[in-house]
């Protein structure tokens, strides 16, 4: 993986691993005899299997091809292989993961399909179930391969894989599984849910969740990109005080597009729209500003209805309709330091009031239904199918609060870890004039000179009056406030 990281998954008969061996230590051992502590990273579903996260010591990265390790408790007790390590399987070129529909099998693959808008033709490949039970692939875009389903039924677990048609057939390493149909668990269909995909944002989390829940989102749906800071624990929290918030464990770096592809499927029958959004952004119409209380209709009535189509977007005595839409894109305000040292103690949307003065890029709600087959998407909007349309609001009519240049030390542990695959990555010297760069910034991780006043064209304290007057309530302290997400 990315940075020398190693995953070591373990086999379904041992998992989930620590109820074998006792919650006992791990270590991986490599052929030149170093050993890196190991992590527990999570565990892969369907089948369910035990991760773990070790470095590749120093000696190992000298040597290609890099090998596999001996995942073990004791290095006392270490019985080395009589016969040459196993490759280790590289990301750059690896199926990860699979999800059954009703008509067929949807594979992500990396290595396959390299440059955004180049997609290989679906004839060049061909989908291997087992031990050799091959289906045609009926769609090749992004990392998002369509397979036709086997005509057996799916009794045990059993690996499946996409194979490069040609002279000299190449099968791609494979980590994942053909399995039974699943979808995202849920009791009745929300009309309009929120997904994300998120790392260690647990101190962000309840401030997004309580404002947006209060403005119609009625289900939260969280891609978890690895977390190891409290996102669990916050997440409980929240379900018990009766918010909709899921996880789903989705451990590969820099495949948002993939994540978005895949709860497009997973999600289907628990959402009728979804909004792809980030957790440092927040919904907001300047329409609002009179309100003294939040309700959830409000997001919610810019859809007319859950089939697809119409739109009516009503902004205050004006109202439009639109038929067929089927997406609805926001534009996005980009907000800067304003000031901040660190993490606001009150959240972002009190802490953070100057702006860019001009909208950038942005943000859509999808009517599941009309997400085009191939599923392909990029930076939160989706292809839809024939005869859909996308309608674009304004600012006066809508807009995404944009987050994005905090504190310093939170910017800096963001883009530390970027998801998109589609997106540069600040922290090397390529594509230096991108869109997708920080301007002025580089890609060296040192906090630039005068980084709090940054990105402050517009003082827009729009949101932030909003929710206070919203939200505030009254401490026991005399003349202090606070809002309902603070710790």
């Amino acid at each position: 993986m990315p940075d020398w990281e190693v995953y070591v998954i373990v086999s379904p008969d041992f998992s989930p691993l620590q109820t074998h061996y006792n919650n006992s230590s791990f270590l991986c051992v490599f052929d030149t005899g170093e050993e890196s502590p190991v992590v527990p990273a999570g565990e892969l579903p369907f089948p369910v299997r035990s991760i773990f996260n070790c470095k590749l010591p120093s000696r190992a990265r000298r040597r290609l091809p890099f090998t596999q390790p001996i995942l073990t408790s004791s290095s006392a007790n270490v019985s080395y292989r009589n016969s040459p390590s196993p490759e280790l399987l590289r990301w750059s070129f690896l199926v990860y993961d699979s999800l059954t529909t009703d008509d067929d099998v949807v594979l992500f693959v990396k290595g396959l399909n390299n440059h955004q808008g180049i997609n290989r033709e679906p004839t060049e490949f061909t989908c291997i179930f087992g031990d050799g039970v091959k289906t045609a692939v009926t769609s090749s875009v992004q990392e998002v391969f369509r397979c036709k389903r086997p005509d057996f039924a799916v009794n045990m677990p059993i690996k499946v894989s996409i194979e490069i048609v040609g002279p000299t057939p190449i099968v791609v390493p494979t980590v994942a599984y053909y399995s039974p149909q699943r979808k995202l668990a849920s009791p009745e269909k929300a009309n309009l849910c929120f997904c994300t995909m998120v790392y260690n944002v647990a101190k962000f989390l309840r401030e997004w969740v309580l404002y947006h829940s209060k403005i119609g989102v009625e289900k939260f749906i969280l891609y978890d990109n690895g977390s190891d800071d409290d996102l669990a624990p916050v997440v409980e929290e929240l379900v018990e005080d009766g918010y909709n918030v899921q996880t789903y464990f989705w451990l590969w770096p820099k495949t948002q597009e993939a994540g978005f592809s895949h709860s497009a499927i997973f999600a289907k029958d628990s959402c009728s729209w979804i909004m792809y959004i980030d957790v440092d952004e927040f919904v907001y119409s300047p329409s609002w500003s009179n309100l003294t209380q939040p309700s959830q209709l409000l997001l919610p009535s810019i859809l007319l209805n859950s089939e697809g189509l119409s739109v009516i977007a009503q902004v205050g005595s004006r109202k439009s309709t639109e038929k067929n839409v089927a997406q609805i894109s926001i534009p996005c305000y980009e907000f800067g330091p304003s000031k901040q040292k660190v993490h606001p103690v009150k959240g972002v949307v009190q802490g953070y009031n100057c702006r860019r003065k001009m909208e950038n890029r942005h943000k859509s709600i999808v009517f599941l239904d009309a997400v085009d087959y191939s599923l392909l998407n990029v930076i939160h909007h989706f292809k839809l199918k024939p005869g859909y349309n996308v309608k674009k609001l304004n600012v006066v009519e809508m807009v995404v609060n944009h987050y994005k240049y905090q504190a310093w030390p939170e910017f800096k542990a963001k883009f530390r870890r970027r998801v998109s695959a589609y997106v540069v990555d600040w922290t090397k010297p390529l594509n230096l004039g991108s869109n997708d760069r920080t301007p002025g910034l580089g890609y060296s991780p040192v906090e630039p000179k005068g980084w709090q006043r940054k990105f402050c064209e517009v003082y827009d304290n729009g949101l932030k009056d909003l929710t206070w007057r919203w939200f505030a309530v009254e401490s026991l302290a005399p003349s202090e406030y606070s809002l309902p997400w603070q710790r």
